[in-house]
């Protein structure tokens, strides 16, 4: 049986999700529309909205919907006539979105250089705004938002936070964050791909990218997704009983630390110390590529990744590795393991076995894998 433990690319779709959105195949009405089928629609939409909103505390009016994380940060970062400050370890849907945003430093761990990110913001001459993630998605490496908004806010900037991998893993509210916008995605919750939402705190003037139709109150042009959105909302549902999950997975993620480091004591595993997601693990083995990994790792029926699953299939040096200070060799040699709802203890010794049987059958060395046989 195949062992997925990529849950940081995607999750799989919750049962109750599917059944959702087979029931909305029947809402064909355009929700735009003023005639009974379109009201449908609109009211499928909205109790979706409703059921998202109460699981991070907002008003449903603060809740644009989207085609995923990317689009939401993209749509955050779309006044251009604001400076922007990002971390150094961002996705690429933050990176890629401004040639002009200011990085800000990241430690060895890739927690954020905050007297960095002061200084960055007093040398700013006009109201600027501060993109940092709450956790990033190769290391799971946890971020000091509270401290982050606390210095942005003694210099009025607009906070963005990217809670993509946070949300469904790690408990937290809108007004606890205290940031401006926030950006989540639906497939990473177990709900479907293609939908997502920026939540935009009232107040604040936000350009949109898609123009044409008075969507999203103005702020989103185009019809919605009403079978994705329904979805979402169903997958938002099951984040508390998710959440409850967290402990056991991150025995899990712990156990597959400990065992592979025991096994193989040149294993890195970054991050390792701080707070971080409980599902996710990123591990590096010195002079092993992660493509090699990965391929003999498939080969076996058991799915990782390296880094981010958003690079067209191209599996190039981490940049958060390289942020954290190290080298192409070891940017180019980690693998993240990712964990879920459906994971057990099985696929944990499923994977630690395959992995240790690879590294002896790849290297053949006593001295590296001492401990393997």
């Amino acid at each position: 049986m195949d062992v997925y433990l990529d849950y940081n690319a995607t999750a799989i779709l919750r049962p109750e999700v599917i059944t959702a959105m087979q029931n909305t195949f029947q809402l064909f009405g355009n929700s735009s529309s003023v005639h009974r089928a379109g009201r449908k629609a609109k009211s499928a939409i909205e109790e979706a909205r409703e059921r998202i909103a109460s699981v991070v505390e907002v008003s449903p009016a603060e809740i644009i919907f989207t085609s995923g994380g990317t689009e939401s940060n993209n749509l955050a970062l779309s006044n251009r006539e604001i400076p922007v400050f990002i971390s150094a370890t961002e996705h690429d849907s933050i990176n890629a979105v401004r040639e002009d945003s200011k990085i800000i430093n990241v430690d060895v761990n890739g927690i954020i250089n905050l007297e960095h990110l002061e200084e960055l913001l007093s040398s700013a001459d006009r109201l600027s705004m501060v993109s940092v993630m709450l956790a990033n998605n190769e290391t799971g490496v946890l971020q000091p938002i509270q401290q982050v908004v606390n210095i942005a806010r003694r210099f009025g900037a607009i906070i963005h936070c990217d809670a993509v991998q946070g949300l469904g893993k790690i408990p937290f509210t809108f007004s606890e964050l205290g940031v401006d916008m926030l950006s989540i995605s639906a497939h990473k919750i177990g709900g479907p791909k293609g939908v997502g939402a920026l939540i935009v705190k009232e107040g604040i003037d936000l350009p949109p990218l898609l123009l044409g139709g008075g969507q999203e109150r103005n702020r989103r042009a185009g019809t919605e997704n009403v079978t994705g959105i329904c979805g979402f909302g169903v997958a938002a549902s099951l984040v508390q009983s998710a959440l409850k999950q967290a402990s056991n997975l991150e025995s899990m993620r712990n156990k597959i630390e400990f065992e592979v480091k025991e096994k193989i004591p040149e294993v890195t595993v970054y991050g390792h110390g701080v707070a971080r997601l409980p599902n996710t693990s990123c591990i590096g083995l010195p002079d092993m590529s992660n493509e090699s990994q990965i391929m003999a790792l498939d080969l076996a029926g058991v799915y990782v990744s390296a880094g981010s699953a958003c690079s067209s299939g191209k599996i190039t040096p981490s940049h958060v590795l390289k942020a954290m200070g190290f080298n192409d060799n070891a940017a180019s040699s980690a693998i993240r393991v990712s964990l879920g709802w459906q994971t057990t203890e099985n696929d944990c010794n499923t994977f630690i076995s395959v992995w240790t049987d690879m590294v002896k059958r790849i290297f053949n060395s006593n001295d590296l894998c001492r401990s393997v046989a």
